[in-house]
C-alpha cells in the first residue's frame, strides 16, 4: 500500500525547520520564554507554594508562545499587534473620504498652461515693443 505525502500548492509558505521540527523564530522565543519562566519558577517556588509558581511561569511564558506560534494572513504577531495600535491610537480616528477628479486634475493643468501661455505671450509682445523702439530710435539717428 503506498503513502500519500500531502504537498502544498504554494510554496511560499513552507518554512524551513532547523531544530525539533521548529522555525528559526519559534526556537528563539521557546529560549527565551524558557530563559525567563525556569528562573522565575524556582523564585516563586522558594515561597512553597509550588502550583503558584507554576501558573506564574505559564503566565510569564505564555505571551512568548503566542509570538512563536501565532500567525494570520502569512504575519506573525507583532505585525498584526503593530497594524492594531496604528489604526487605534497613531492614526486619527475621522479619515474624510477625499478624491482626486482625473478630469478636474486636467482642467487645472490646462488653465496652468493657458497662463503661462499668457505671460510667455505678454513676454514676447513686450520685447517685440523694445526691439521695434530700439530699431526706429537707430533708423531716426542714421537719417540727418
Amino acid at each position: 500500500m503506498a503513502a500519500y505525502i500531502s504537498v502544498p500548492r504554494d510554496l511560499s509558505k513552507v518554512k524551513s525547520k532547523i531544530f525539533f521540527n521548529l522555525t528559526k523564530r519559534q526556537l528563539i522565543c521557546f529560549s527565551i520564554a524558557a530563559a525567563v519562566g525556569v528562573p522565575l519558577f524556582f523564585l516563586v517556588k522558594r515561597g512553597g507554594n509550588v502550583s503558584l509558581a507554576a501558573l506564574t511561569m505559564i503566565g510569564v511564558m505564555l505571551p512568548f508562545f503566542f509570538l512563536a506560534m501565532y500567525e494570520k494572513d502569512g504575519m506573525p504577531l507583532e505585525v498584526i499587534l503593530d497594524h492594531f495600535f496604528e489604526a487605534k491610537f497613531r492614526r486619527p480616528k475621522e479619515r474624510p473620504y477625499v478624491t482626486n477628479n482625473y478630469y478636474s486634475v486636467l482642467i487645472r493643468q490646462y488653465e496652468a498652461e493657458k497662463e503661462v501661455d499668457e505671460i510667455v505671450l505678454h513676454e514676447e509682445r513686450k520685447a517685440k515693443g523694445k526691439r521695434r523702439a530700439e530699431s526706429s530710435k537707430v533708423s531716426q539717428q542714421k537719417r540727418p
